[in-house]
């Protein structure tokens, strides 16, 4: 079984007390910026083995009694129509997503802020979808010279005109669905709007990675810049912390940029900074709860080998650059993550290999090595998907888990009904079948139980496999790469 190296109930324990600490430290009001993503942080769960993914929102429903919640999103990306990559919907679809689901876990979500806003009519038209389903929303506005112009942000015609957020609890949360959608100017404009009523509050923010008491190279540290080579981020030591304190700390290059405007804002704003450096405003506690050190630096490598891998097909699909991928393989380096620290990926290029066709391979989560090969029935992934089944299910390899009566009709249907060129199947048609099999056949049921079982796998691919298969093996907790290349010479590969 893979090795945990992180205490979640410590951290949920640890983070609370510190926001709580910090809701104090300012007289009972903080606004506290949430960076990355509240719900499902798979990358921290991959790099800190024992992370929940959702252990953000389990932490403030403990805070929930004090918590309200302020969605963020920028006019200009209701405008442009910006998607969620992962999720394929629109930043303002999105907003409505996130406020269900906060209300389904009790959270309370007290309002909506459109950024940027200059009349876009596509903001206008989510306004009044707002609206009409009974949601608060605000307009802050764009402000000339932000962040820069410290003199004309800090004034009536600044911050000044943006609208005034309600709000009732101690601990007040701005999220957004996406990054650049104005989540800090909003802290600031609550913070200039509140000084002018003497309502005493502060800022803080909640940011995972880097992890400022780990050391810069850490492959923990190493990871978050490798899930953000894309944005040519830098971790860095933090200068303002250790001309402070005396202590090194690590930090991204952005917040170091931007902290002594934002420390001057903080000046005029309230008359004094309440912190000296980037580092002091962050309350993340994650770094405290590492209980083996080992388990994350492997995890962490691990994924940095992934990353390295997607972005090459990213660069395929002329997605990424030469730039990313230097970048990737300077990280790699400096973690020491080779090939050889994943089995997966040898066996699935032997498999290949010796089959003349695709083919995939898993380490399963207690380390056997099992594969899949391509067949006139069953894709790669399919394949490897049965076989991993079969060996957790102790079922013999000869057993046909899917009967002959179950897959004929299926395959027939998407040839002959359907008009895909080959019958073959993907990982989610093979889970109904095997279904449908699991009815009458013990064995296959057998192997049906043992889907929870493959969370945690590590999948490799000799080609890149299409997106339905893909998204499965990642519901079913599988991380997954692939080679860069394609199965064929054809240049449309949906």
């Amino acid at each position: 079984m893979a090795k945990v190296g992180f205490d979640n109930q410590k951290y949920l324990t640890m983070q609370s007390a510190q926001i709580r600490e910090r809701i104090a430290k300012f007289g009972g009001k903080l606004y506290l910026e949430f960076g990355g993503k509240l719900f499902d942080d798979y990358h921290a769960s991959r790099v800190l083995p024992g992370f929940a993914p959702d252990s953000k929102v389990r932490m403030l429903q403990q805070l929930k009694e004090d918590v309200e919640i302020v969605i963020t999103i920028s006019a200009g990306d209701i405008e442009a129509n910006k998607v969620r990559g992962d999720l394929g919907i629109t930043y303002d679809d999105d907003v409505l997503r996130l406020i269900d689901t906060f209300r389904e876990l009790d959270l309370y979500v007290g309002s909506v802020v459109l950024t940027q806003y200059t009349g876009q009519a596509a903001a206008n038209s989510f306004l009044k979808r707002l609206d009409a389903l009974g949601i608060r929303s605000y307009r802050h506005y764009h402000i000339d010279g932000y962040p820069s112009d410290v003199q004309h942000i800090v004034s009536d015609e600044g911050l000044g005109k943006n609208d005034y957020i309600e709000t009732s609890r101690s601990l007040v949360v701005i999220t957004a669905p996406g990054p650049g959608s104005g989540k800090m100017a909003t802290c600031l404009s609550q913070l200039y709007h509140d000084h002018k009523r003497g309502i005493t509050a502060g800022y803080a923010k909640f940011e995972t990675f880097p992890i400022w008491n780990l050391s810069l190279k850490h492959p923990v540290n190493l990871a978050y810049e490798a899930a953000t080579a894309d944005l040519n981020d830098v971790n860095m030591i933090d200068p303002f912390h250790l001309e402070a304190y005396g202590e090194k700390a690590v930090n991204y290059n952005r917040d170091v940029e931007i902290f002594p405007v934002l420390n001057t804002i903080f000046e005029r704003i309230q008359g004094s900074s309440p912190y000296k450096s980037p580092t002091d405003m962050g309350v993340n506690m994650a770094g405290n709860c590492i209980i083996d050190d080992e388990a994350c630096c492997e995890a962490s490598r691990m994924e940095i080998l992934r990353r390295y891998y997607t972005a090459e097909v990213r660069r395929l699909q002329g997605q990424s650059d030469e730039n990313e991928i230097n970048k990737l393989k300077l990280l790699m380096n400096q973690a020491g993550a080779t090939t050889d620290i994943c089995p997966a990926i040898s066996a699935a290029l032997i498999k290949a290999q010796l089959t003349g066709a695709p083919a995939g391979a898993m380490v399963l989560p207690d380390g056997r090595v099992v594969t899949g090969k391509t067949s006139d029935t069953l894709g790669a992934a399919s394949a490897m998907l049965l076989n991993a089944l079969k060996v957790l299910g102790e079922i013999d390899d000869a057993c046909d888990i899917i009967a002959a009566h179950v897959l004929e009709p299926i395959c027939a249907l998407k040839t002959n009904y359907l008009q895909h060129k080959n019958p073959r199947l993907h990982t989610d048609e093979v889970l109904i079948a095997l279904t449908i099999s699991a009815l009458n056949d013990p064995m296959a049921q057998k192997a049906k139980e043992q889907l929870a079982n493959l969370r945690g796998g590590e999948a490799h691919f000799s080609v890149v496999i299409n997106d339905e298969d893909e998204q499965l093996l990642r519901r079913l907790g599988i991380h997954v790469s692939c080679q860069p290349q394609y199965e064929t010479k054809r240049l449309y590969h949906k």
